[in-house]
């Protein structure tokens, strides 16, 4: 039988989690061991995040190639070479990143193990290895005491009945890593990937379709943010098919045809690939959990307090296996807090509301409280907008479409709740509205900071002066 390896400090995960929870524990004095099955950097900056917004820029660089007009600049037909389109983003954007957070796990020397961790109780683990180093013994895998241990083992994409990943059925990693730009694509599933990734190939040339299941793509935002939106993807000619739902596909070795039903009626649409993002389940089934005293919840989510313990003191939960939106830069902050807590440090995930963003054209971002929750929970709330169409910025990039928005308290104190844009930046520009929202701001501290001019910062401080009676732009 293999030797039992002990242990400080164990993470399974090399994710945005897991990476930041092990430079963070090894910061604050632990001895950090790393376990990875894939790669480092996890979904995010291997297949997710990273290189779909590379996706997203080339598709921006080829529109403005082909059509500058509006600034009176002509350019001859464009072409794109998708081979190095695709050789760049992974090269000079997936490479670069992760070999950065490998560099930086070496420099503040955590030990990476490249392997399968299973949990046998609640202080061991196994470990098969993945990796090309062969460290398991002819019968048993390495055996690993931990003392403490944080699960940041994230999520993966759930696949629906009719619809298994194979040949041009693919999931969002498939949607990144399509050798060739389609002439016709479908996407079913418009939430924040399909969306997203719908879009880039629309901007690199490929005629789209959405079947969203629900009544409105992109849910989880407002009505009046998604209508820009909408207005942006008929413009691209994207077809957009809401209360969809798909039925299977069927492909040879050229196209796949997608059937799918709206109100009982069925139809088919054929193209080169079919994309499915309808989610993500959380990765905790295949982790030997029901092998500890940790509780999971509905839909497999760890059960954790405000430090990210489970209900066994010495194991930590953090990122898409616990409650709340599955968002990098939230893993980020509780890897952060359960390394202080494995310290002795006093965090808390005590934040009041995390931004979430969707990349699509144009931009969309919200933090804290809407006007459609507001409602539906019964809370009293004022909301004051200004328009990018007002901002010099925005109308001189020309992108003036969408709009700054401020949920406040309905009383004089006009305290922030919540915040949404849409338009040129929004990604960007939530940041603001997230630390003033989680630092308890109100709308006239707001209104009195001042934002340079001319930048697309301004509509915060215009939607600010609307919320406290004195518009200024508007």
């Amino acid at each position: 039988m293999a030797d039992v390896k002990k242990l400080d400090t164990v993470i399974i995960g090399g994710g945005p989690g897991g990476y930041v929870a092990a430079i963070r524990a090894a910061e604050l004095g632990q001895s950090v061991t790393v376990i990875e099955k894939d790669k480092v950097g996890g979904v995010c900056l291997n297949v997710g995040c990273v290189p779909s917004k590379a996706l997203i820029n080339a598709g921006h660089r080829f529109q403005d190639a082909k059509d500058a007009s509006t600034f009176g600049i002509t350019t001859q037909a464009p072409s794109i070479d998708f081979t190095k389109t695709q050789d760049w983003k992974q090269k000079k954007v997936v490479d670069r990143m992760t070999s950065g957070v490998k560099m930086l796990l070496k420099k503040h020397k955590v030990d990476i193990i490249e392997g399968e961790a299973v949990l046998d109780s609640n202080t061991k683990l196994r470990v098969v290895s993945t990796g090309p180093k062969q460290f398991m013994s002819a019968d048993d895998g390495l055996t690993i005491e931990f003392k403490n241990l944080i699960i940041a083992t994230g999520s993966r994409p759930v696949e629906i009945s009719g619809f298994k990943f194979d040949g041009r059925v693919v999931d969002s990693t498939g949607g990144l890593g399509l050798p060739e730009i389609p002439k016709e694509f479908v996407v079913i599933g418009g939430g924040y990937v399909g969306t997203e990734l719908a879009t880039a190939y629309a901007n690199l040339g490929s005629h789209v379709t959405i079947l969203e299941g629900t009544p409105s793509i992109l849910p989880n935002f407002d009505k009046d943010m998604v209508k820009v939106v909408l207005k942006q993807l008929k413009k691209k000619g994207v077809d957009v098919i809401t209360s969809a739902m798909a039925k299977n596909a069927t492909q040879d070795d050229k196209s796949v045809t997608v059937t799918y039903s709206v109100d009982g009626k069925e139809s088919t649409v054929k193209a080169d690939y079919c994309m499915v993002t309808v989610g993500r389940k959380p990765n905790t089934d295949n982790v030997g959990l029901e092998m500890t005293d940790v509780k999971v919840g509905d839909h497999g989510l760890v059960e954790v307090d405000q430090q990210g313990r489970t209900s066994v003191p010495n194991i930590y939960a953090i990122g898409d296996i616990v409650a709340g939106p599955a968002l990098a830069h939230k893993a980020f902050f509780e890897g952060k807090t359960a390394a202080g807590a494995i310290s002795g440090k006093k965090t808390a995930n005590d934040f009041v509301g995390v931004p979430a963003v969707c990349f699509a054209d144009p931009e969309l971002a919200t933090v804290g409280l809407t006007p459609t929750e507001a409602k539906k929970n019964g809370t009293e709330i004022s909301t004051a907008k200004f328009p990018f169409a007002g901002n010099a910025r925005a109308v001189s990039l020309d992108q003036p479409d969408g709009f700054v928005r401020l949920v406040t308290t309905k009383d004089d104190d006009h305290i922030l709740l919540g915040a949404q844009v849409v338009g040129p930046g929004a990604s960007d520009l939530i940041a603001e509205l997230s630390l003033a929202l989680n630092s308890g701001m109100n709308a006239e501290d707001i209104a009195l900071t001042i934002h340079p001019h001319p930048t697309l910062s301004e509509p915060i401080q215009e939607a600010a002066d609307v919320a406290i009676g004195y518009p200024t732009h508007i």
